[in-house]
């Protein structure tokens, strides 16, 4: 897996529109949809419209909090996209 940011692009209200992620943050993403048994064009569609910053910000958020519920047995438990997760964590 390259560290590489890449250029993706997605449809999001009927418009076309990009954001740069790393591979490591796309695969994340990819696996979330699937465990969630959506596409991924739906996830980044919820998470764009619950986001505040830029969209490329607000995924890798999203794949963070995701994977921190997870390794804290927390699945489901709290929302990702729920801007206090990360600082109750701390």
């Amino acid at each position: 897996m390259e560290d590489a940011v890449r250029k993706r692009s997605v449809t999001i209200a009927g418009h076309r529109t990009s954001f740069s992620l790393e591979d490591a943050f796309w695969e994340e993403l990819v696996g979330i949809a699937q465990r969630r048994a959506m596409t991924l064009a739906e996830l980044v569609v919820e998470i764009d419209t619950d986001r505040e910053g830029n969209l490329s910000s607000a995924l890798r958020l999203y794949v963070l909090r995701d994977l921190q519920n997870r390794l804290a047995g927390r699945a489901g438990e709290v929302e990702p996209s729920d801007p206090e997760s990360l600082s109750d964590q701390n």
